[in-house]
């Protein structure tokens, strides 16, 4: 999350527009004080509501987990998954290269 001063969203509002596009959620602050939020909007929040497209952002940036994900939705683990796969969002993060490296490094 980033965090933008009132004065500097005055002076740069590119600044808040470039977090804006690259899907960042933004914290506006007044003397060091949180005074608002600012999130990109997307057709999630009006289809899915605004408490589960933010969930879903955060998930999909592994700011959440996928236990937090569905006790926050007060859903199982297993219609949370289901949903992420409804929303084409990666519920494992692996990576084979990674895997083939270790395995030459051990030999």
């Amino acid at each position: 999350m980033n965090s933008l001063g009132i004065k500097d969203l005055q002076t740069n509002p590119a600044n808040l527009t470039r977090a804006l596009d690259a899907h960042e959620y933004t914290l506006i602050t007044k003397h060091s004080k949180p005074i608002g939020l600012a999130l990109s909007f997307s057709d999630e929040i009006l289809t899915k509501g605004l408490k589960t497209a933010l969930l879903l952002e955060a998930y999909r940036s592994s700011a959440i987990s996928l236990g937090q994900f569905s006790s926050e939705l007060a859903i199982s683990k297993k219609k949370a998954l289901k949903m992420l796969s409804l929303m084409n969002i990666d519920v494992i993060d692996y990576n084979f290269n990674d895997d083939l490296k270790t395995i030459n490094d051990l030999l």
